[in-house]
């Protein structure tokens, strides 16, 4: 049985939506994702291999649709997930195997504007002149902020959820636009969770913050 044969049956239609097929993979891409991310909400160890999952999903998805920097970066996902997965493990520092929440400071923020432009323009031109997808500006960028907030969601930056939502908003009209009509109402899911995992991490950010302040009194 060759690879062909195992993966062809996720690419058959399972239900119709608005007149046009969703395949086992979108279904099983919907479902995954919003169990990661409510589980990214609740700071759950179990978010990354269920993640690692959906990246391979969407990886399939993805290619049949000609996003392919989408694609592309779900490889990428998949690396930061076990960085991530590790980290959150062992990241805490002396005395604590917990990464804990905290702010991004300026230098990183500098850091990660300076990468997200850059990607996003070289993307682009990639894109443009090396396959023929027809929203190559669009897909570059959501790769750019997906992989900012993914690096933030690594080291637990709380406004990584902000790269998230951004990421989200332009998400939704452009899986649409691609027909992925399943996929655009996962990422509708995707930003209400990203609301509530911001709230979290913030409430979980304010209780570190007078912990802190009160041991040092």
């Amino acid at each position: 049985m060759s690879l062909a044969d195992i993966l062809d049956p996720l690419q058959q239609p399972l239900v119709t939506v608005l007149d046009t097929p969703v395949s086992w993979t979108e279904v099983l891409g919907f479902g995954s994702g919003a169990l990661c991310v409510w589980l990214v909400a609740r700071q759950h160890l179990a978010n990354w291999p269920i993640g690692i999952a959906n990246n391979l999903f969407f990886i399939l998805l993805f290619t049949q649709s000609g996003l392919y920097a989408d694609a592309g970066l779900q490889i990428v996902f998949i690396t930061l997930a076990v960085y991530g997965w590790w980290t959150w493990t062992h990241g805490g520092g002396p005395g604590s195997s917990a990464l804990p929440v905290r702010s991004t400071t300026r230098t990183e923020w500098a850091w990660l504007c300076a990468a997200g432009v850059a990607g996003t323009l070289a993307l682009t031109v990639l894109l443009d002149r090396a396959t023929d997808s027809t929203v190559p500006f669009w897909d570059a960028l959501t790769t750019a902020l997906s992989l900012a907030a993914t690096y933030g969601q690594c080291r637990k930056l709380v406004e990584s959820w902000w790269l998230w939502i951004a990421a989200d908003v332009v998400y939704i009209p452009l899986y649409a636009y691609k027909e992925l009509y399943l996929t655009s109402l996962l990422y509708v899911g995707f930003l209400t969770l990203c609301l509530v995992g911001l709230r979290n991490w913030k409430l979980d950010l304010t209780v570190r913050q007078r912990e802190l302040a009160e041991v040092a009194r």
